[in-house]
């Protein structure tokens, strides 16, 4: 089974933004650089020592605050910098681990944030990537099983919406469900497709507006019998992946 790498993407800050690279360094056990490296705790959150891993439900997202899906990212590596922009207010550049910038971002996000959920608090940062999985991962979309969804709704809608890292092309709808098990080769790297990504109501929100508008779990669920689009895996062999580069599911 052979495909190409369609795009890759991170997403800096968990939720708030994402950015398309043309090249990746992966390695062995870790998700994307900079990819999910910062996560905006909300004032009910449970961080235990505050440098482990936590669930995503102790952190703003867009499940909850469909509004954080229009955001986009640009992360400037040398002065771990990011800059944040949304259709509805000036954008805004900000070096998260600086604590004298944190209520800057954190005015920023507010208008984006519902009422009457728990409000953004501070953001965190613990060492590795804050992953919706309890290990780091990456995440692989079929844009194949991406396309079905969009007939079943007649209409096109984003690939955004599923938050992957990497977008494939050159497979069958749904094929990648049977890949538990199985290793996808991208050049020298290597990934373990672990398991489905179950997906939440962040993907009813439009990227463009970040209003809800499309009923893709309704879709998921009616159409197929699950709310799964997209796999997570880990890195097990390290190395660069490329856009429009190659990719090999083995075994």
């Amino acid at each position: 089974m052979t495909g190409v790498v369609a795009g890759i993407w991170r997403h800096p800050i968990k939720s708030h933004g994402r950015e398309e690279l043309l090249r990746v360094p992966v390695t062995e056990g870790h998700c994307l650089p900079f990819d999910r490296k910062w996560a905006v705790a909300h004032e009910a959150a449970k961080l235990e020592d505050g440098k482990s891993w936590v669930p995503c439900s102790n952190f703003s997202r867009g499940s909850k605050a469909p509004n954080l899906m229009a955001i986009s990212a640009v992360t400037d590596e040398l002065t771990n910098t990011i800059t944040l922009t949304h259709p509805s207010q000036p954008g805004i550049t900000i070096n998260p681990d600086r604590a004298e910038e944190q209520d800057r971002f954190l005015n920023w996000i507010k208008p984006l944030s519902p009422t009457n959920r728990a409000q953004p608090e501070q953001l965190v940062t613990v060492g590795r990537g804050m992953t919706d999985t309890d290990y780091e991962s990456v995440s692989f979309i079929n844009l194949a099983s991406h396309r079905a969804v969009e007939e079943k709704l007649g209409r096109e809608i984003s690939p955004q919406r599923w938050r992957g890292n990497f977008l494939l092309e050159g497979f069958e709808p749904w094929e990648e469900r049977s890949w538990i098990g199985k290793t996808i080769r991208i050049g020298e790297a290597e990934f373990e497709v672990r398991e489905h990504i179950t997906r939440c109501m962040a993907t009813t929100a439009s990227t463009r507006t970040g209003e809800r508008d499309a009923d893709t779990l309704g879709v998921l669920n009616q159409n197929w019998g699950h709310q799964d689009c997209g796999v997570y895996a880990v890195v097990t062999k390290p190395g660069v992946v490329v856009r429009e580069e190659p990719i090999e599911v083995i075994g």
